[in-house]
């Protein structure tokens, strides 16, 4: 017979009915139909009771009949209780068993999650990578400091840009003495100093006019 399922895939269909959630369903619907096994049998042991209550003292035989048949819905109604109480227990435990196995298959599914997260993470790998990275910031650093301290261009003297400076300075200066019209005292050219005495060998000097003397007075004056 097993052979036959086989052929008909009945050992998957076997499985995939013997699943839990299957068994559950199964067991329940056992139990709604023992239940209302239950209700009818509580109908007819009333029945007969009543029947035995109405021919008591009237018709014994048929009051007699109506007991023994309440007897008999009795025993049935005892059976029954006792496998509507037998199926809700294995509900139960079923139930109870599935939650389980959900609930450890969830856990193993998180362990298995865990073990892939932590498979290349240890503390050990997790120092040596700390201590590579603060290892190249070092090396960023060193790099960065010598790389600034690498002076581009040609090397100049300071003594060279003071000079510069200083030139650019009086040059400035020239500029806006030229603007004003006041001009610098080491650009008048001094003349000779008229000797006291006479120098022998040579004419006495010609006295010079007053206008070239009053032209150095206010050049003198300007420069001031």
């Amino acid at each position: 017979m097993s052979g036959i399922w086989g052929w008909f895939g009945g050992g998957a269909a076997q499985k995939r009915k013997d699943t839990p959630k299957n068994v559950i369903l199964d067991l329940r619907t056992q139990l709604e139909m023992l239940q209302k096994r239950e209700a009818h049998l509580t109908r007819q042991i009333e029945e007969q009771e009543q029947i035995a209550r109405k021919n008591v003292n009237t018709n014994k035989t048929t009051a007699k009949a109506a007991l023994r048949r309440k007897k008999i819905h009795e025993h049935n109604l005892e059976q029954t209780l006792n496998h509507i109480g037998t199926i809700e227990q294995q509900v139960n435990a079923i139930e109870s068993a599935n939650i389980n196995q959900e609930t450890f298959t969830a856990m193993r599914r998180a362990g298995d999650a865990m073990k892939t997260i932590h498979g290349n993470l240890t503390p050990t790998k997790v120092d040596e990578t700390m201590d590579k990275l603060q290892e190249y910031n070092r090396l960023n650093e060193e790099i960065a400091e010598a790389m600034g301290s690498v002076s581009v261009g040609p090397q100049l003297d300071d003594t060279e840009l003071e000079d510069e400076l200083e030139a650019l300075q009086q040059q400035d200066l020239e500029d806006k003495m030229l603007e004003t019209g006041a001009v610098p005292v080491d650009s008048i050219q001094r003349l000779p100093t008229v000797a006291n005495g006479e120098i022998k060998g040579k004419a006495p000097m010609v006295a010079e006019d007053d206008e070239e003397a009053e032209l150095r007075r206010l050049q003198a004056e300007m420069a001031m």
